[in-house]
């Protein structure tokens, strides 16, 4: 899953802390979402692994299949709420639902992603808060998270290390 983190240092609504959406991605036709994560105020580790997890758990709601416009809001009292589209696989239809995502889900698998990619999450968000990004541009860096339907969150970010590594085997 390819997510693009957005820090945006003034909320749109008072009440959320970040907001998960879908767009399209030009970039291969195998996956042709993106996840856009956009934080807002100050973020924390915390803040980020809450966002990444609704990205996560709304993905898992899809099926694995979201399609540009899903769009979530989360907050400390709601969790993450908004609407989700994705393929059905079966018959290929857009199924459109409204999805709300209670906070215990968000972070439990919020929880899991600390604990197994923790470095890796406050590395991203040390490097969106970094104090000499030019004026008037626009802070975001991504994210891959390999996510599989039913897959928990240890699991996902165990098999995307193993990945990594494969790519650094010497071949002599």
């Amino acid at each position: 899953m390819d997510v693009m983190v957005e820090w945006d240092e003034s909320a749109t609504d008072a009440r959320s802390f970040a907001r998960v959406s879908s767009v399209a991605s030009p970039q291969t036709l195998e996956a042709p979402t993106r996840e856009l994560v956009t934080l807002y105020g100050a973020p924390t580790p915390e803040s980020l692994a809450l966002a990444l997890a609704a990205a996560v758990e709304a993905r898992r709601a899809g099926e694995g299949t979201l399609l540009a416009g899903g769009d979530l809001h989360l907050t400390e009292t709601d969790g993450a709420v908004g609407d989700a589209a994705w393929h059905d696989r079966h018959t290929g239809e857009i199924i459109r639902r409204e999805l709300a995502i209670p906070l215990t889900v968000l972070r439990e698998t919020a929880a899991e992603l600390l604990a197994e990619g923790g470095q890796s999450i406050r590395r991203l968000l040390a490097g969106l808060l970094m104090p000499d990004w030019p004026e008037g541009t626009r802070r975001t860096l991504t994210l891959q998270l390999a996510v599989a339907g039913g897959a928990s969150a240890a699991d996902t970010l165990a098999a995307q290390r193993e990945a990594d590594a494969e790519n650094f085997v010497d071949e002599d």
